[in-house]
């Protein structure tokens, strides 16, 4: 009889203990589970919603504008448009860096191949958007024109909460800000009028507020010659003539060509006969503004920063 209660009792102790360690084991493998998951948030831009890694490592960038805030902030990406770089990110173009097509052509091969966690746009491959989706989570982190700078400091936040960059960002952005109070005051203390043109090979286009370039006029407080210039991507196409009936105290040129790949010839064709007749060329107030930042980027801490220095240095 003691033989058979024994035999119970240790049958009962080990039911217990294999009880005891499957509830061990199921609490290690949450645990486990839980902190191997990598953290998201959902990040709203311009083309919808988008649940994103924390500090993705393999990104692949479109926007020149995010490519120069990230490097400033050192962080890696893994995959540029390699067709047109400008010359301030000329490091991005070593083999370091897979080449993901072209700003409006994406070699969607190559991302797929690359497997990112995310993948940044802006408004060139906007149409592409749901392709890219396709293949990693995409968020669209262009600059809109008419609220030029709500949008720059929305999406630096944006990247600062990606990349827990938070407090670098609030720190560059209070630099620019100080920056832009200064040009501000002394655009008003000058009241220099201005107008912005693309130089496009022999072509011009002139733009005013609110367009892409517009926050020359919008943002930093140089007055505008002629504030009804329509407000759009391409700018207004204009004549020489159109400058000299104008007849800014202040030109500002863009050169497509020089970054596009033809060469720059925008001085021999903006500086003819009629240009020579306006203030603007008499006062030796003609700006190139380099087409890097104006062109090809924008929107980036690096860029912003750059665009202000520039204008205030017209100004001086």
């Amino acid at each position: 009889m003691k033989k058979y209660v024994l035999i119970a009792i240790l049958g009962i102790l080990m039911v217990i203990t294999a009880a005891c360690g499957a509830s061990t084991d199921s609490g290690e493998d949450e645990t486990t589970g839980s902190s191997d998951e990598q953290e998201t948030l959902t990040v709203t831009h311009e083309l919808g919603e988008t649940d994103v890694p924390k500090n993705p490592e393999k990104v692949v960038v479109f926007d020149f504008g995010i490519l120069d805030t990230l490097d400033k902030l050192d962080i890696d990406v893994t995959g540029v448009p390699k067709d047109a770089i400008p010359d301030y990110l000329d490091k991005y173009e070593s083999d370091n860096y897979a080449n993901a097509g072209s700003l409006k052509e994406p070699d969607f091969d190559k991302i797929a191949q690359i497997d990112p966690d995310l993948i940044i746009i802006s408004a060139r491959q906007a149409s592409l958007y749901d392709q890219l989706a396709d293949i990693a989570p995409t968020v669209h982190l262009g600059v809109e024109t008419t609220r030029y700078m709500e949008s720059f400091k929305e999406n630096m936040q944006t990247v600062g909460n990606i990349f827990a960059k938070e407090d670098e960002i609030d720190q560059e952005l209070q630099r620019i800000d100080q920056s832009i109070d200064d040009l501000n005051e002394k655009a008003s203390s000058i009241d220099t009028n201005a107008l912005i043109i693309l130089a496009n090979d022999d072509k011009i286009s002139a733009y005013g507020p609110s367009s892409r370039f517009g926050l020359i006029h919008d943002v930093f407080g140089v007055p505008a010659v002629d504030e009804g210039i329509e407000a759009s991507t391409h700018g207004m196409n204009v004549t020489f003539e159109y400058v000299v009936e104008q007849d800014p105290e202040m030109l500002y040129v863009i050169d497509r060509g020089a970054v596009v790949g033809s060469e720059s010839s925008a001085q021999q064709v903006v500086e003819n006969e009629l240009v020579e007749k306006t203030k603007a060329y008499q006062n030796d107030n003609i700006e190139y503004l380099n087409p890097d930042y104006w062109y090809l980027s924008g929107g980036g801490l690096a860029s912003v920063q750059e665009m202000v220095s520039e204008i205030s240095k017209s100004l001086d």
